[in-house]
Parts: structure tokens; sequence; C-alpha cells
């Protein structure tokens, strides 16, 4: 099977399809055409022309009419009542319930409302009842990726790699603990001054983290990491400039090949992004284990299975780590463990299920370089309760880890992979690494302030090359030639 076919395979497409659709006048830096990586655009994609429109800032509710909003809130829910939480009333009644109530509550005010401020107030009370408030419209707009809750009157988001500070409102510290009990309740969580702060997920897969008082001093915060209903694929990232051609192809053949993968980056720089896109080249075939401490990857196969940890209950008993799950999935015939992010001792437990045939296993950790990626490693496994010595827990290391993919958040607001690095192995006590592709600063900026480098290879084929001819895996002969001006070298 070529690339092409792979490539296809992933994205649930016939071969035949795959080379229909398949651009053949896509060319690489190199001139070298890679027929099938391309992908017809994602209607879900945002235009850049709305990164200078803030959808998420509107003008507040005229005094009068944000006095009526609040009381037809209150109205309804004393009204709906115990059914808001019942979760045998399906979604379609209760919206029908609610409209029709709330229909009736406005009537009873027998106030004069134009159309667009009916409109704007039936939604906005039902975003507070049915929904999460002011956060609702954010929510639903594809274009935010995260949202920022520093208390009841300041909301920040984050658009095309920028922060900016919105106009929503949360009308009291009450309505903002019930949107916060409503999220965290759905996933069988709580949060409480004995318990105050919780991971959580929203229906879409979004991920949530909560802190309130006596932690959070100012009231309680939220940050909700928003993920797209539509799982970005490899093109996406290609046009984002996020990836090279080069580097999409060379890294969906090491996932063919079974190679030990790390995604390594900072906070919010789209390591489950960047994992998300590497499990779309797992065969369907394979039986897949995901461990998250919440759930939040999209992987596209049939056979996953999804494990997720648990906190301690009230009496702080019944925790199930990261690490008992890692230490679980050896024992249910997996062909690969992907782990959300390694953040504990069960770096060890993943290290060893990576060196005793459990090949082709993908994770990501928090570092900024390759190289920190390694210390952060070493970090990690020490932190296992397992005395071991140094010189024995980096061997470990350079023999469990194949590939070191490094995502980066720069100024910009773009995120780019900035490495691509091969852990060779040991020389004297150093484990060695070797880049195969870097991202090229040289190039400078344009007049918008964004990067105009890309990703390009520095000319050294990595070792583990060779297994490919082994396995019948064929790539470009062209992927690690250096560009340079008027041709290659």
């Amino acid at each position: 099977m070529n690339l092409s076919e792979r490539l296809a395979a992933a994205r649930g497409e016939s071969p035949k399809v795959a080379q229909q659709e398949a651009a053949p006048n896509v060319q690489t830096s190199s001139g070298y055409a890679h027929p099938g990586l391309y992908l017809p655009p994602n209607p879900n994609t945002p235009d850049k022309s709305d990164s200078e429109q803030d959808h998420a800032v509107r003008q507040p509710l005229a005094d009068g009419l944000s006095g009526l909003k609040a009381r037809a809130t209150e109205t309804l829910f004393e009204r709906l009542g115990a059914r808001l939480s019942d979760p045998t009333m399906v979604e379609e009644e209760l919206n029908k319930l609610a409209s029709a109530e709330l229909a009736g509550i406005i009537a009873e005010e027998q106030a004069a409302l134009s159309g667009d401020e009916r409109r704007r107030l039936i939604k906005e009370v039902s975003d507070d009842v049915l929904g999460y408030g002011p956060l609702q419209e954010m929510l639903d707009d594809p274009t935010i990726t995260e949202i920022m809750v520093n208390g009841t009157d300041a909301i920040y988001i984050e658009r095309l790699g920028q922060i900016v500070h919105t106009n929503h409102r949360f009308g009291s510290e009450a309505q903002l603990r019930r949107v916060i009990d409503k999220i965290v309740s759905r996933v069988g969580r709580r949060i409480d001054e004995s318990s105050p702060l919780v991971d959580a997920r929203l229906e879409d897969g979004s991920r949530v983290n909560v802190i309130i008082p006596p932690l959070a001093v100012n009231g309680p915060t939220m940050t909700i990491r928003k993920f797209s209903h539509v799982p970005l694929t490899v093109q996406n990232l290609i046009d984002f400039g996020t990836l090279s051609v080069e580097m999409a192809e060379l890294l969906n053949a090491c996932v063919w090949a079974r190679m030990n993968i790390l995604v390594s980056g900072g906070t919010g720089t789209g390591k489950t992004t960047l994992l998300n896109v590497l499990s779309s080249f797992i065969p369907p075939s394979d039986r897949i284990i995901t461990i998250e401490d919440a759930v939040e990857l999209q992987l596209q196969q049939d056979h996953v299975i999804r494990l997720e940890s648990r906190p301690p209950n009230i009496e702080g008993k019944g925790e199930v780590a990261i690490r008992e799950l890692v230490r679980n999935s050896l024992r249910m015939r997996p062909d690969r463990i992907v782990v959300g992010e390694v953040r504990g001792g069960e770096s060890l437990d993943m290290l060893q299920a990576m060196n005793t045939g459990h090949d082709g296993s993908l994770s990501t950790v928090h570092a900024n370089s390759p190289r920190d990626c390694i210390s952060r490693l070493e970090t990690l496994v020490m932190m296992a309760g397992i005395e071991l010595p140094l010189r024995a827990i980096r061997e470990q290391v350079s023999s469990a880890v194949d590939l070191i993919v490094q995502i980066t958040r720069l100024r910009d607001g773009t995120r780019r992979v900035t490495h691509v690095t091969e852990v060779q192995g040991m020389e004297g006590d150093m484990v060695t690494l070797q880049d195969a592709f870097l991202f090229d600063y040289s190039a400078g900026v344009d007049s918008n302030g964004r990067f105009l480098g890309k990703p390009v290879a520095t000319g050294i084929r990595p070792r583990f090359v060779e297994r490919f001819a082994d396995l019948g895996i064929q790539i470009s002969p062209h992927i690690f030639d250096v560009p340079v001006q008027g041709g290659r070298r």
C-alpha cells in the first residue's frame, strides 16, 4: 500500500476516490509532487478575514431590558424547576416547554418590545436557562478557540491566536456558579469548598478547568479549551503552515512503521490537535486504547477504547490515576496506546510498555524543545517513586522513544512545528538527538507581523528510514533535500 492509499484509508476513503480527488500539481518546496496529501478545503475552517471582527463582543442590554431579562430568567427557573435536570426528559421536549413558558412570561410582563428586542431577549434567557448563559454565544462561534472567565465581569477569548476582552458578563456570581455546576455535573464531577478545582468536558469534547474560592481569591474562574466539531486534518495543518508536505509524509510513514512518537510543546500550542492528526494515520485495523485525564481526543477509527481517569470522591477514595489505566491497558490487547499527556509517574509505565513490544505509541508532554522533552521525561520517571540511576532512566528513554515532534506557538499567534527530531540512542551518559526538520526563522515577518518562515529539512536522513524499506513503506526520495535559492543542494 503506497502513501496515497494509506492517507486515503486514514480519511476513510477508497484509494480510487483519493486518486480522483488528489491534486497532481501540488508541489513541495523541493518541487516533488505528492499526490494523496491534498484534501478539499474544510468548510468549517474560519476565514482569516474574520480576524479583525470580534463576533463575541456585543452591546450590553439596555437597563429596562436587562431588568426584564433577569425577571424572566428567574421566573423560568422557578416554573421549570427539577425538569431542567431530569435526565429522562428529551432535549427537544424541554426546549419546547421552555419556549412556551418563556413566551407566557414575556406576555405577562406586557413590555413594549420591538421584534429584534424580543428575539434577543428570548435567546439570552434560553441561553441562561438551557445553555451556558453568556458563554453560549462564544461556544457557538467556531472562530473562538479558548474562553477565559476571570469572575463574573471579566471574560476573555482567544481568536486566531489573539486574546481579546469581551463585553459579555454574568449577571451575578450565582449565575456563574449555576453554569459551573451544570458543566461538572454532566460528567459526574462535583465542585465545592472541599473540592474547589475540577477538570471536566462539554458535550462536544471541549476541555474545561474550574477553580473556585477559597483557592480562587477573586471569585470562580473557568477556562474552556474548545475543540472543533469537525477534527482538523493533515491538509488543514499544511494550509495553516503548521506542517510542510514533506514533514506530513514523513510523520505518516513513521506512524505506519509503528514508531513511538512524543508531541512536545508548551501550554496552548496545539499538542492535542497535532496528536489527533497523527492518530488519523493509524491503520483502521489496529486496536487503539486512549488514556486521558479528561477525554478530548477525537480519533476517527472504529476500534477505539477510551479510558478516562477518575478523581477521588468526597471521602477521598475511589481515585483511578492515569498510571493505573496505563498498566491496565497492557492487559487489554492493545495495538496502539495513546496517552493524552504524561505528567507524572505514568511516564515510567509508558516507557516500559514501549520497550516491551507495544510499539507505535503516541503521547504528549509539556516541554519547550526536544532536549527539554528528554529532561522532562527523566524528571517524570523519577516521580514514579522507584529509585533508578539516571543512566538507567536515560537508557529507557533512548530505547523507547523514536521521534519527538516539537510544536511552538510563535509571537504572531500561529502554531508551527519547529522540530522533527530523531532520538538516536546513547553516547556516553547523554541521549543523542538529530533534527530532521527545523523551522526557518531567517525569512523574517510580513507587514502584519506574521512569520514568513516554514519548516525545512536539515538534509540529514534519520536512521529509522532504513526500517521503511523492510516494511514496504515508500516515501519520496526528496523529502530530506535542503531547499536553496534556484534549486536543490
